[in-house]
Order: structure tokens, then sequence, then C-alpha cells
């Protein structure tokens, strides 16, 4: 399969429930990118889109033929989603996380796309808000020097009360894995883009909401070879100052041995110097009404450019499979009590 380098894209989404209008949104605003057709099981929703609507996916890219097909639905959709996809030609597809659910499902829709020469990229969009790529600057620049600490806080202040996530995405309640297969694995996938690959975790998981199925806080130790530790401690009940929680959903403190950032809850990233105490603005707080920074718009269109400019993409499925690997060593640490290595 080939994408003639032509732009407008004729993009294809599959999905219109609460998040899928994220993605809505993004690609309207993506000058090489036109929104040609959304497909959702409740029609009403996918002709909310405003653009070509259908009820079944099967018809919708036999008909308009899109160059790439998004798919913002349930993770056990994604395998027969992709399916469809590659069996029709469509020769890009942009998935949303959690990556098909399960490994075996992960590696299968990988291969599925390898075979067909397709690109296949997870819309993991976090690493793409705009405060990790500016913290990934810092750090690349050594304006930090050696970093030896990171601590994220996840403080989003959603999950109290027998309603929490009712009003959003009630299928939270019923997820018997949830804050990290749903949620820390952003911060999976933000640690390894900010400080490459861990060597192990240690877990500890906990169910604070008696009405959650699965775990909705925990704290995860990250191991790294040059000894650097990352520290993600995450609680769905508690939260943060900031005008918009869900924008950062909390803190983070980065320190190395000539300095520090750190993140405030409404995006801004400050840098302090090793023996100093004032603290220098290194971005402000991003002033978009888009999810997270706008990370959605941001990754959306760095795969555009990636399919029409041959620049590199971030995420493809195949390096994506690292983060399932790590998000189950985290279950089998929490479970067993330990620390459990990472297989490389």
């Amino acid at each position: 399969m080939s994408i003639s380098h032509k732009a407008p894209l004729r993009v294809a989404v599959i999905g219109a429930g609460y998040f899928a209008q994220f993605h809505h949104d993004a690609w309207r605003r993506i000058a090489r990118a036109d929104l040609v057709a959304v497909a959702d099981r409740d029609i009403d929703k996918a002709r909310a889109a405003g653009v070509e609507a259908f009820d079944d996916p099967i018809q919708m890219v036999r008909e308009v033929k899109p160059d790439l097909i998004d798919i913002a639905t349930p993770p056990d959709t994604h395998l027969d989603m992709i399916r469809i996809a590659l069996d029709n030609g469509v020769p890009a597809m942009i998935c949303q996380k959690p990556f098909c659910g399960d490994h075996t499902s992960a590696v299968e829709a990988t291969r599925l796309a390898d075979a067909a020469g397709a690109t296949l990229v997870v819309h993991e969009n976090f690493r793409f808000q705009p405060w990790y790529r500016d913290a990934a600057v810092a750090i690349r620049d050594g304006r930090l020097g050696q970093v030896m600490q990171a601590t994220f806080r996840m403080r989003p202040g959603d999950g109290q009360g027998s309603d929490a996530y009712l009003s959003r995405q009630p299928y939270f309640q019923t997820m018997p894995r949830f804050l990290v297969h749903e949620t820390a694995i952003h911060w999976v996938d933000t640690f390894r883009f900010l400080f490459g690959e861990p060597d192990w975790v240690f877990a500890d998981l906990q169910r604070r909401n008696p009405v959650i199925a699965g775990e909705d806080a925990g704290s995860i130790l990250f191991g790294f070879e040059n000894g650097m530790r990352a520290f993600y401690d995450g609680n769905r009940l508690l939260d943060h100052p900031a005008p918009n929680r869900r924008m950062t959903m909390g803190e983070m403190s980065v320190e190395g041995d000539r300095g520090e950032i750190r993140l405030s809850g409404e995006g801004a990233l400050r840098l302090r110097a090793f023996g100093a105490d004032d603290w220098q603005l290194l971005s402000a707080a991003p002033q978009t009404e888009g999810f997270g920074g706008d990370c959605v718009h941001a990754l959306q269109r760095h795969v555009v450019e990636g399919l029409l400019d041959g620049t590199p993409i971030e995420n493809r499925a195949g390096s994506y499979l690292r983060n399932i690997e790590i998000e189950s060593a985290i279950y089998q640490s929490a479970q067993e009590g330990r620390k459990v290595e990472i297989r490389r």
C-alpha cells in the first residue's frame, strides 16, 4: 500500500463518542487533510460531525475510499476496525489507545499492518502536549545536566462518588483494569519519550472508590540503567490547583545535577538552575481550548506531515507494543509485590 504524496489527505473517522469529538475538531483544523466522513453505530452522533455520515464502517470505507482511517472506538473493536481498513486497501491508520485492549490483539494488528505495507500509528497523544515537547528540548540541550529524578503527581479530581465518570466516559466504572491500562499508560509512554527505556518497575495499586471495578490510585517507580528514577503517583480522587484540572491532570518535576524543571497545573513550564532560588519561565501555559494543550491536533498533524513529507512518525504500532509490555510488568509487580524486570 502507498499514499500518493499529494495533499489534502482524505480522512475518515470511525467513532463519534465523547473523545472522538476532539479528533473531529482537530482534523477540521489541519490544512493538508480533509475530514470527509464519520461512522458510528449511532448515526445521529455521526451526523453531528457535519460530514458524510454512516452507521456501518465497512460501507463508509468502501464508498469514501479514504487515504487515512482514524479509529476512535473502544479497544475491543480495534482489531476488527483495522482489518476492515486493511481489507479495503486503506494505506494508513491511526488507532486510539488503549491499543486493541490486550497484547495479543495489538501484536496481531501490528503484524497485519506490516504484512500489508500499511502505516499504523497509535493515538497516544500525551507526549505531544506542548509542555512535554518543551521539556524534552530542555533535557536534550543539557539545561538540567544529568537527569536523576522525575516525579509526576496525577490529580484530576474526577473520581469521587457514585457518579464518577458517568457524565463523560461511564465505561470507566466497569473496566477491570483502569488506572494503569486507561490513564497511567500515558506516562509510561511520556517517560519513555523523555527519559528512554526503563529496565524495571515496582508498583502498588489501589481501588479507593468502591463503585469502580478497577484500580483508581497507585504508585509506580521506574528504574533506568543509568540510575535515574521516575515516579508516577496517581490518584483520580484527589485534585491539584488549576483552572482546568484536566489540562495537565497534575504536576511534574524533573531534576538534574544542573537544574530542575517544574510543570504547573495550568501547563506552564519553569526552570530553576542548581543553587538558585528563582524560577525562569521556559514556556507559558498554552492559550487553547483543545484537549490537553491541543495534543490531539499536534499528533494528527504530526502523522499527516509524516505521510506527506516522509518525516519520522512517532508511536508506530511496532514501537508502541513496548508500552503494553511495560503495562503488563506494572500489573505483575502490583500483584506479586516485587520489582519486575522489563525484558529487552
